[in-house]
């Protein structure tokens, strides 16, 4: 006997067919028929506290699985309350499926409770927004994921109004096939390949496209091969690992590493943006080179629209071919390249401005955490003033190995991406890194992490300030106002919610914190408490 499908179960399948195992939310009337077709499907549906924090769970979960994030929201207030995630994947590139319920359509016309357009609100932060439909589930349902997975990877929103999520419907099996590999055409591969015979100190930059790509072994091979220093962005750390000896560390939003970046950069003679997005970059790295003078390759999956940088050579193409044309035709050349060892000096010169020597402060918090933990813990760091430390101070092996917000860089993020990281990776120990303020923002979802069982790592930085902020006032000489928290019991936050707290003074007391989180099987917070001010002169 054939089964009976409804619009809900078209779309479920197609995201079952996409990779996805899981979705996160919290549902509301409006969409219980569409979370019965995820289950039905074969989607495991967890249920967290805030629709911000599901979204970011289910990014967590993505930078270990590949498959897209599947966001539930029910009507009005729901969907709203998730308008930060989807904004942060649209500016970071995770593919992400919002799904809301609404009402249906000659509903809404009289009845206002609840009820706006949410169409109009999720339309500029993601990459496309539709209303389910049953005739065209199917054709909606491949749109929307291949839209999301395309270079570049962002959020599709879909309405899934009440009365059309039961409605009858067939998969036709529309499915669309996959684009193939672009590569520049010979001149320009030529061009670019002289250019690269030519530089006697080339550097490249390598960022999230790169790593959205894959493209890891092609940039390996072709950086060796040409002898070309490298620096990464945030969220492009570990593309290669950082011990490799071209490798000069991350950048993004440090001016403390920038000192030391940005004069080496301006001294090339021909730098190789590598699926650069500067997306993730501040204001010091805009317009740092001028095409005319320095050659610049630019290799990116879209055409420069964001004006941070023009190149002298735009290849709007894929790394995977290109790099692989420009690594078999190019020639090496025992002529050394930057003969005056500038990179190396940088390299030392990063390291002593980032030491791991302190006694405590955040940066003694960041050296013990990445001193007392194995190589393969998987880190997750909100923002605030602690990850910029943190980037420059974790190295990273493997990709993702360091998940963080770099786009739109929002508070709350690195508790639940720490949980659904966790729930992917339960065999790998994962950290999370917040300040106490961000901490306070998701501190609810603690209560998820007991739910599902997992058993991630999370470290406060208790420092009872918004410490960047309080930098940058005092910095422009301000009256202190609005930065400042209170001194709060993290340790017991965690123990009320089902599991461990630790609060730690020193070094060894938070090396053995670290040891009992790493054998317990419930989820640890270790509140580090540090006094105000440990971050200046250290970004």
């Amino acid at each position: 006997m054939t089964q009976t499908l409804c619009a809900a179960d078209v779309l479920a399948r197609r995201l079952y067919e996409a990779g996805c195992r899981h979705a996160f939310g919290m549902p509301g009337g409006e969409v219980l028929t569409l979370v019965d077709a995820l289950i039905k499907a074969g989607i495991a549906f967890h249920l967290a506290k805030h629709e911000n924090a599901a979204g970011f769970m289910g990014e967590g979960l993505h930078h270990s699985d590949g498959a897209p994030v599947i966001l539930v929201a029910t009507l009005g207030p729901g969907a709203l309350n998730g308008i930060n995630v989807v904004a942060n994947a649209h500016q970071d590139r995770v593919p992400m499926l919002v799904l809301t319920g609404c009402v249906d359509a000659a509903e809404e016309h009289s009845y206002t409770h609840q009820v706006l357009d949410h169409r109009a609100v999720f339309s500029p932060i993601t990459k496309a927004t539709f209303r389910l439909d049953a005739e065209a589930a199917d054709l909606i349902a491949d749109k929307a994921v291949a839209i999301a997975t395309q270079p570049r990877n962002g959020p599709v929103h879909i309405d899934v109004p009440i009365s059309v999520a039961d409605a009858p419907a067939r998969d036709r099996g529309s499915r669309r096939a996959p684009a193939a590999l672009t590569r520049p055409e010979d001149a320009t591969l030529a061009q670019a390949l002289s250019w690269l015979d030519a530089a006697q100190r080339p550097i490249a930059i390598i960022g999230l496209d790169a790593l959205q790509e894959q493209a890891a072994p092609e940039i390996k091979t072709f950086l060796e091969h040409h002898q070309i220093p490298f620096v990464t962005t945030y969220k492009a750390k570990g593309i290669l690992p950082e011990t490799h000896p071209l490798c000069l560390g991350a950048a993004g939003l440090s001016p403390l590493a920038d000192k030391h970046l940005l004069p080496l950069v301006q001294k090339s003679d021909l730098i190789l943006a590598l699926g650069y997005d500067p997306i993730e970059m501040r204001p010091g790295w805009r317009n740092i080179w001028d095409p005319a003078v320095q050659r610049m390759i630019d290799i990116t999956p879209e055409p420069n629209s964001h004006y941070m940088h023009q190149a002298s050579l735009a290849l709007v193409a894929a790394l995977k071919p290109t790099l692989a044309d420009l690594t078999r035709s190019g020639t090496a050349t025992d002529r050394p390249k930057w003969p005056c060892a500038t990179p190396a000096q940088v390299r030392q010169d990063l390291a002593a401005a980032f030491p791991t020597t302190d006694d405590w402060g955040p940066a003694g918090v960041i050296a013990q955490c990445r001193a007392s933990l194995p190589e393969t813990t998987l880190a997750t760091a909100d923002s605030g003033a602690h990850r910029i430390l943190l980037s420059q101070m974790w190295p990273c092996a493997e990709p993702r190995a360091l998940i963080q917000s770099s786009g739109l860089c929002t508070m709350g993020c690195a508790v639940p991406m720490a949980i659904g990281r966790k729930l992917a990776e339960p065999d790998r120990p994962v950290v999370s890194f917040s300040g106490d303020a961000g901490f306070l923002m998701v501190a609810g979802d603690l209560a998820t992490a007991a739910e599902l069982g997992v058993a991630p790592i999370f470290v406060v930085f208790a420092d009872a300030s918004l410490a960047l902020i309080e930098l940058k006032q005092r910095g422009r000489q301000m009256s202190n106002a609005g930065v400042d928290l209170g001194r709060h019991d993290f340790a017991a936050i965690g123990r009320a919610f089902g599991g461990n707290g630790v609060t730690v003074r020193n070094r060894a007391e938070l090396d053995q914190a670290l040891q009992q989180a790493l054998a317990s099987d419930r989820f640890t917070v270790i509140s580090a408490e540090i006094e105000p001010g440990g971050y200046d002169g250290r970004i």
